[in-house]
C-alpha cells in the first residue's frame, strides 16, 4: 500500500544565523558587521522576516498530514522519499540546490522576500503556499518538467545539475582536454573550462557567455529540453585549437572530455565544494539526464 503524502519544508539559514554560528555572539558578529560598514539591526530584521514567513508557511498547511523541515545544509544526507512534496522556501537558488537530491518528487517554490527575489523558480508567495500546497495534495496542481544535466566519469562516478555543470581547473586556471563532440570532431584544447547549461540555466552563466558571444538567440526558453555548451577562453596554439567552443546537445547526444591535465573538477549549480576529481587519462561525458525536475 502506497504512503500517504509527507510535506518536506526545505529552507537555508538566514544570514545572522550563519554569523551567530561564526563569531559566538551578537555583539562580536555587530563588531564585525560594523568593521564593514554594516549594521546589525537590518541583518536581524531580515532574520526575523524571514523565520516568521517560515512559520507563516508551516501554519497554512494541512494539519492531518504528515511533514518535516530540512536546512539547506543537510540535504547531502537527506533521504527524499518517493511519497514527499517538497515545497522550498527561499530563494531560486535553493531550488537549484535541492534539484539534485529528488527523483520525480514535486517541487513547489515559495518565494518569502519577493522585494529581493527574481522569483523564476519560487514562482508562489507566503500567503498562497497554503492553497497551492493543497492542490499538490489533491492531484490538482499542474508541473512542468525541468531539463537536468549530467557528468559522468569512467569510473562511475556522477552528479547532476539544474542549471549547468562546470569543467576546468579548481582554481579556474587553464585545463588541458580532448573535447570529442556527438558529431565526431575532436580537438585538444586549452582553455579556461567548460560550461554545459539546460535552458533552466539560460538565465545564468549561460546567458553571459551569450551575450558575450553575441548568441543571446541560441538561448532556449526556460521549458526546452535542449543543452548548450560553451568553451571559456581557447587558447590557439601549435597543440590546441579553438575551432569548437560551443555547441547544443539535443537528447541522447553527448560531449566528452579527455583530461590531459593534472588535476581538474566537475561540479554542478556553482557548488565547487560538491564534486567530481578528473585525473589525467580520465574520461567524462556530459549529457541530458534521466532526471527531471517537476517544478509546480
Amino acid at each position: 500500500m502506497a504512503l500517504a503524502p509527507r510535506i518536506v519544508l526545505v529552507h537555508r539559514r538566514t544570514e545572522y544565523e550563519e554569523l551567530l554560528d561564526r563569531h559566538a555572539t551578537r555583539g562580536q558578529a555587530e563588531f564585525f558587521l560594523a568593521s564593514r560598514g554594516r549594521d546589525i539591526a537590518e541583518v536581524e530584521q531580515r532574520h526575523h522576516d524571514l523565520t516568521s514567513r517560515i512559520r507563516e508557511v508551516l501554519a497554512g498547511l494541512p494539519k492531518d498530514v504528515r511533514r518535516t523541515q530540512v536546512e539547506r545544509g543537510d540535504l547531502d544526507r537527506y533521504q527524499f522519499a518517493p511519497e514527499d512534496i517538497v515545497v522550498i522556501v527561499g530563494q531560486d537558488g535553493l531550488v537549484a540546490n535541492v534539484a539534485k537530491y529528488v527523483d520525480g518528487n514535486p517541487v513547489i517554490g515559495i518565494n518569502p522576500e519577493p522585494e529581493r527575489n527574481p522569483g523564476s523558480l519560487v514562482r508562489y508567495s507566503v500567503k498562497q503556499s497554503g492553497r497551492i500546497v493543497g492542490g499538490a495534495l489533491r492531484g490538482s496542481l499542474r508541473f512542468e518538467e525541468r531539463t537536468m544535466v549530467e557528468a559522468r566519469l569512467d569510473d562511475g562516478q556522477h552528479l547532476v545539475a539544474l542549471n549547468e555543470i562546470y569543467v576546468g581547473d579548481r582554481g579556474h586556471q587553464s585545463s588541458r582536454y580532448s573535447l570529442t563532440l556527438p558529431t565526431g570532431e575532436r580537438e585538444r584544447q586549452s582553455s579556461s573550462g567548460i560550461i554545459v547549461s539546460t535552458a533552466t540555466g539560460g538565465t545564468g552563466w549561460a546567458s553571459s557567455l551569450a551575450n558575450d558571444r553575441q548568441l543571446v538567440e541560441r538561448v532556449p526558453g526556460a521549458t526546452s529540453t535542449g543543452l548548450l555548451w560553451w568553451v571559456r577562453e581557447a587558447w590557439p596554439s601549435r597543440w590546441t585549437g579553438r575551432n569548437y567552443t560551443n555547441g547544443a546537445l539535443e537528447e541522447r547526444q553527448r560531449l566528452r572530455v579527455l583530461v590531459e591535465s593534472d588535476s581538474l573538477v566537475a561540479f554542478g549549480d556553482g557548488i565547487e565544494a560538491d564534486n567530481l576529481r578528473l585525473g589525467w587519462g580520465q574520461t567524462l561525458t556530459i549529457e541530458h539526464s534521466a532526471r527531471v525536475l517537476r517544478l509546480a
